[in-house]
């Protein structure tokens, strides 16, 4: 690709590093990548559908900066479209996300990801899955519509999904003191594992995988027992969707077999290559994956310990397997996530122990019909935002 970063670049990083683009690791959140990687996508992100660029500040009547936590029913105007504010979905260090009512609409409604100063790079992202991902496998990942683009601030406009957050699945366990159901964990954990074997057969990594960017979906049509394993019928839009890809990363945009380096900075979520300071690609959201997995497990961040093994060692989670888990099938997850190879084959890996579980939940039939009746049950309980 003509945008590939494949030129001995020589820049800055955080840091006040040298790096020399193509030779050395690369730190793909620094920002003099993030820089260069959007002088490269500059020609071609400005021709996708849903980009709007001006040179001036944003100059809405209502002023952005006046919207607060509890702000509601407040309308700003974007692109010629009113907005109605109806409460705030979530907030970071450089943005805020609301929900909005397009021109005061409720069967309208979509998420506003207000941010200082302009961040295209997301936008660009949510082409990339546009443009690589299709059909059914498309309906796991966020979409945006268009972003607006200021002098002073962006505006993403996004789908928004009023279900809630896996984070906020295994809270409702974690305040009542109870866990969540094993079927209930090995469902979620099939569906992250086809999310992350989707994506990283793309070429993209999506550099912040946590409950907190996995939105809960519930499907319009009652569940059958048929369509379970394949994901086809009413399975289809049931499970998880992944939103906020502000730190994904375009594996295409870099050379053949580039390796990163660079610290996540996400408390819990830093894999053990970034805690080592060793190289890292696809172990950014693998490592991720094992952290949520963890939590539904023990309502708890995972802490991994080393152990030897056949005359080297491995890591593991601290936590022990409770005796009427499945143990195999949770201690392969983490034994063969959390000591990956270079060179080992991530996508048939993340596959392989898919389909492991797919099989362990096809052969007892009843953990199917079990699982119908929980899902049904966390719709009602979780609130809607």
């Amino acid at each position: 690709m003509s945008e590939r970063l494949n030129t001995f670049s020589l820049g800055k990083v955080d840091g006040g590093e040298q790096v020399e683009v193509g030779i050395k690791l690369i730190n793909p959140w620094s920002a003099f990548i993030l820089e260069e990687l959007l002088k490269k996508i500059h020609p071609r992100i400005t021709i996708y559908d849903g980009y709007h660029l001006s040179k001036k500040a944003y100059s809405g009547k209502v002023a952005l900066s006046s919207l607060k936590k509890s702000s509601r029913n407040k309308i700003i105007e974007i692109g010629g479209k009113k907005y109605q504010i109806k409460g705030c979905a979530g907030q970071g260090g450089f943005a805020q996300v609301f929900k909005a009512y397009v021109d005061s609409n409720p069967d309208d409604a979509v998420a506003l990801k207000i941010q200082r100063p302009a961040f295209p790079w997301e936008f660009y992202m949510y082409r990339q899955l546009d443009e690589r991902i299709s059909g059914k496998q498309r309906s796991s990942f966020g979409f945006a519509h268009k972003i607006h683009i200021y002098s002073d601030c962006s505006i993403l406009i996004c789908d928004y999904l009023a279900h809630g957050t896996l984070q906020d699945a295994i809270n409702s366990y974690v305040v009542t003191g109870k866990f969540m159901e094993e079927v209930l964990c090995i469902y979620y954990t099939t569906e992250m594992l086809y999310m992350l074997e989707t994506l990283h057969s793309v070429g993209i990594i999506h550099g912040d995988f946590k409950p907190d960017n996995l939105l809960i979906r519930y499907s319009k049509d009652d569940l059958s027992e048929e369509g379970f394993k394949d994901r086809t019928d009413s399975w289809l839009d049931q499970g998880l969707y992944l939103v906020d890809w502000g730190r994904g990363i375009d594996l295409q945009l870099f050379p053949k077999n580039t390796e990163f380096t660079g610290d996540c900075r996400t408390s819990g979520f830093c894999c053990i290559e970034m805690q080592e300071k060793k190289p890292w690609t696809f172990q950014a959201d693998t490592y991720g994956l094992c952290v949520a997995v963890h939590m539904m497990l023990h309502n708890t961040y995972m802490e991994v310990e080393r152990k030897t093994s056949d005359g080297g060692y491995i890591y593991l989670p601290k936590s022990s397997f409770k005796r009427y888990w499945n143990v195999e099938l949770w201690k392969a997850l983490f034994t063969k996530l959390l000591n990956v190879k270079p060179g080992n084959n991530d996508i048939e890996l993340l596959r392989s122990l898919r389909k492991s579980f797919l099989d362990y939940m096809h052969d007892n039939p009843l953990l199917i019909k079990k699982l119908k009746g929980l899902l049904v049950k966390q719709r009602g309980t979780l609130c809607s935002a």
